[in-house]
């Protein structure tokens, strides 16, 4: 896991490097002060002597400027090392991600993504600055105080050595205690950032349907889960400030009471006991930020973990070592294709699929909710891979082709389409980005988006919100089918992406579908048999399966399913 995350240090290694070595630099120069004060004290005030002071006193104030000068340059190649490295590492995330198939996504929530992009990377980010700056300054400034302090008196510095097991203990007990809790408060994030995203995607819904209150009790519930272990978590961690503080006030206690006697059985001079107490506190406020860098690793360990699980996660769909990089046409095979979400036997989606479709063919899928007709349509661009059996796509199967050079000529427009903020042209240059201002005005032409697009004050031009929240289902079906058709792919799939469109609009779109593109084989989702009663072969699926093909005459006779459903739709089900 270490390994992985520190190759993302990258390009910030030199300041990852010079960090530790500028705090090393200010932990000696800190280490001389008090030795040189107890020269101060003992050479020049109790003496006296005013060159001895001045001379000392100019030595201070340098080492005390060094030390400030190599703090500023450590904070500073810290602060950047730790950003490059949380930039590099959200990079490498992101970029994984977008490699992720179908199956690899739904292995992860969107909101857990999210957290894990954000909180647990600022949580790594946070504990890398700690780790390169303040754990190198504290165990070095430990040592050297450590050094300095038997130096002045061997006796007085076994007090330490008496302090650091009771601290170590304190520490292993947090350990063991707040790890397990830190792993269950960074899930819990993931259903609160999910319960969120929820709900404001779905604030329409919940104001409708006046549920403003119980969506607040589940936040509540959520948020108060996370507040109840939060303070647990604080609770157990509030144990090392009081025996930090105890510590401290102990050996400064036991230093002052042996000191002292010590001065007077003139074993020790004044200076030196106030050196004593210089690196007492030196000894102790490392010990501090060890505790500290250690509560921040126990945080981020956690974080941590969770970064890796993305980044070992690698994707289901692989490119052959010899790709077929080109799409000879559009026509699609289903050769014994059985397909489970679980790649369980007993769990099939699909079972025993077999169907020909000629390229330029239109085929109309039709089927009951929760029959998988779109995960049907699904194996074709490679979305998923087949369980058993094969898809071929212009006499290939999709497992040879360039995943790319596939879905390049396979468009797929979803019931729940997705616009990105932008206008109406960025939108819809995702199908082409090179697209020519009278290309998109053909598509949208074919999309019958043209005429409404007109109708804004700014046309093309018009700013698309988030999600295209100003625009209506119906004008955003009909965007992502000019989109889809600017890709001028072979195989045009339409995943009941005209159920917000009217039915003499839905028409247009057809029949234009049908005259222009007559080579492009073009695959229908649909509830309504009005929008494939003029395909070339219908395909009612049930359980599964194909529990029917033909055209609409043929179905019409033959098949009771297509016949209940015309029925219900053309006589209102008598």
């Amino acid at each position: 896991m270490i390994k992985k995350l520190l190759a993302c240090v990258g390009e910030y290694k030199k300041d990852s490097i010079l960090s530790p070595v500028y705090v090393t630099a200010e932990v000696i120069m800190q280490i001389i002060i008090p030795f040189l004060m107890s020269y101060l004290i003992d050479r020049g005030i109790n003496k006296g002597n005013m060159d001895e002071i001045w001379r000392l006193g100019g030595i201070l104030v340098a080492c005390a400027m060094i030390s400030l000068t190599f703090g500023a340059l450590s904070g500073r190649s810290a602060a950047i090392a730790s950003s490059g490295f949380a930039k590099n590492l959200r990079q490498k995330m992101y970029y994984n991600v977008q490699d992720f198939s179908f199956a690899n996504i739904d292995r992860f929530s969107t909101a857990s993504l999210i957290t894990r992009l954000t909180t647990d990377i600022t949580n790594v980010q946070m504990a890398y600055q700690v780790i390169i700056r303040i754990a190198v300054r504290a165990p070095v400034m430990l040592v050297f105080a450590l050094i300095m302090a038997f130096t002045i008196s061997h006796n007085l510095s076994l007090i330490f050595l008496a302090i650091v097991p009771f601290l170590g203990g304190i520490l292993i007990y947090i350990a063991y205690h707040v790890h397990p809790t830190f792993e269950r408060i960074f899930r819990t994030y993931d259903k609160l950032n999910s319960l969120v995203e929820e709900n404001l995607r779905g604030i329409r819904v919940v104001k409708s349907y006046v549920r403003e209150d119980h969506e607040k009790k589940k936040f509540f519930g959520i948020s108060n889960s996370i507040y109840t272990d939060f303070s647990h978590a604080e609770r157990i961690l509030a144990f090392n400030s009081p025996a930090m503080q105890f510590s401290i006030y102990a050996s400064m206690l036991l230093i002052s009471w042996f000191g002292a006697r010590m001065i007077l059985n003139s074993t020790m001079t004044e200076g030196e006991l106030v050196s004593m107490f210089a690196y007492v506190m030196q000894i102790m406020m490392s010990l501090m930020m060890l505790s500290m860098v250690f509560v921040m690793i126990i945080i981020s360990r956690a974080s941590a973990e969770r970064i890796t699980q993305v980044l070992d996660e690698k994707s289901d769909l692989h490119d052959p070592a010899d790709p077929v990089m080109e799409v000879k046409s559009g026509s699609v095979s289903f050769k014994n294709v059985s397909f489970s979400y679980a790649q369980d036997a007993q769990k099939l989606c699909l079972s025993g699929i077999n169907v020909d479709i000629p390229s330029g063919a239109t085929v109309g899928i039709l089927g009951n909710t929760g029959s998988s007709k779109s995960t049907f349509v699904q194996l074709i661009p490679r979305l998923y891979d087949a369980t058993e059996g094969s898809v071929s796509v212009g006499g290939v199967d999709v497992r040879d082709y360039d995943i790319e050079a596939l879905r390049q000529q396979v468009a797929m427009v979803l019931q729940k389409n997705v616009l990105f903020s932008g206008t109406i042209k960025d939108n819809l240059r995702w199908g082409k980005e090179d697209a020519s201002d009278a290309e998109m005005i053909h598509a949208c032409e074919l999309a019958q988006a043209d005429e409404f697009i007109r109708g804004f004050p700014d046309g093309y031009d018009t700013y698309v919100e988030q999600g295209g929240s100003n625009l209506s289902g119906g004008q955003k079906q009909r965007l992502s089918i000019a989109r889809a058709l600017l890709k001028s792919p072979k195989i045009l799939i339409l995943d009941d992406s005209t159920s917000a469109v009217d039915t003499h609009t839905e028409a247009q779109i057809r029949q234009a579908l049908h005259q222009e593109l007559p080579e492009m084989t073009k695959f229908i989702i649909a509830q309504r048999i009005s929008s494939i009663e003029d395909a070339d072969t219908i395909l009612v699926l049930a359980g599964g399966q194909i529990h029917a093909a033909g055209t609409h005459t043929e179905l019409l006779q033959s098949d009771p399913i297509y016949q209940e459903i015309y029925a219900a739709q053309t006589k209102g089900g008598k």
